[in-house]
């Protein structure tokens, strides 16, 4: 597919990590409208559909941005209710916010030695990540197997400057 240089120099305006899938997207819809070309138009029309609402914006201001990493193990089992159920409610270890509180990641941490968590977290800093919840599989004993790398984890986390918290709804 032809892109002009104004839809050339548009694309590049989104961030980098979701760059492809965003010209998949244009392309896509260029292509359902049986055009043969890209103009920069057809880039704006797409980043508003596609990837507007999950870029800052002012009213984003002020808020507490967090994320929760669970167990790669445990989430073969659990689609993480209770993790949503605490964090809706603010209960457990979401009792500290109010209403000015989002979260931003919901992810597993890749398999010991918990390989998927510094990658995931660089991404969710640029959009401003506050806390990461260590969900409460990873760091309860008894009902699940405890995870023997929540300090290297926990280290990790906090050597980008962002606060871990230890629970999630246990």
């Amino acid at each position: 597919m032809r892109w002009t240089e104004e839809a050339r120099i548009e694309i590049q305006k989104v961030p980098g990590f979701v760059r492809k899938m965003a010209i998949k997207a244009v392309e896509h819809e260029v292509k359902n409208r049986g055009q043969e070309e890209v103009n920069v138009d057809d880039v704006r029309r797409s980043r508003e559909k596609y990837i507007k609402f999950a870029e800052k914006n002012s009213e984003d201001n002020g808020k507490t941005r967090i994320a929760m990493v669970r167990c790669e193990t445990v989430a073969e089992v659990c689609p993480g209710i209770a993790c949503f159920k605490a964090f809706n409610k603010r209960s457990q270890h979401f009792e500290q916010y109010d209403d000015n509180v989002e979260i931003l990641g919901y992810f597993t941490c890749g398999g010991c030695p918990g390989r998927r968590v510094s990658r995931l977290v660089d991404t969710l800093l640029k959009y401003d990540l506050d806390v990461v919840h260590l969900s409460s599989c990873m760091v309860m004993e008894g009902d699940y197997p405890e995870c023997p790398h929540k300090e290297e984890i926990k280290k990790c986390i906090e050597s980008k400057g962002v606060k871990v918290v230890d629970g999630t709804h246990h």
